[in-house]
């Protein structure tokens, strides 16, 4: 099982996804938890989630822990199937909360929050990279190297059906 996690064939296309998500997810967890970037910090983050959006607050601070060490993750490819999934899941409830404003997002201030087109084209990144792996350039390809240099057999099976060996 943990070398299905890091199992990766290397390819460059999955690595640009990978770690274009990863920034975009690392700034937006670093401005809930930390306040950068204008952001409010975890204190006010989980505040604005409780009352605003109804969320209760040990969801809020994994939410915020999702998005920042998520995008860590994918950032350096680490156990990125696992980061990936877990910023689906966030994805997938900010889908629900923000479903009600339509697709689009709102670029002119006439509707009172956002549609949905940004969150599915999360959702697309992050199931790309629980299908296929971290890419190239990742901590996950160096581990996978690594394990199946140790047991000398393939580490993982492509959902295509190709045996994927290092």
């Amino acid at each position: 099982m943990f070398a299905w996690l890091l199992a990766t064939n290397g390819d460059w296309v999955i690595a640009i996804a990978r770690i274009v998500l990863g920034v975009v997810f690392f700034a937006h967890g670093a401005q809930k938890m930390l306040g950068w970037f204008g952001g409010t910090g975890l204190k006010n983050t989980v505040r604005i989630f409780q009352e605003d959006l109804h969320i209760p607050a040990p969801l809020a601070v994994l939410a915020v822990a999702a998005e920042f060490l998520g995008g860590l993750g994918l950032i350096v490819g680490f156990l990125s199937r696992v980061d990936a999934l877990a910023i689906a899941l966030v994805m997938c409830v900010a889908l629900a909360v923000h479903g009600r404003f339509g697709f689009f997002m709102n670029w002119y201030g006439e509707k009172k929050g956002h549609g949905v087109e940004y969150h599915i084209l999360v959702l697309a990144l992050a199931t790309l990279v629980m299908f296929k792996g971290a890419g190239a350039l990742s901590v996950d390809e160096a581990l996978s190297r690594h394990l199946a240099a140790q047991s000398g057999v393939a580490v993982g099976i492509d959902i295509y059906g190709g045996v994927m060996t290092q």
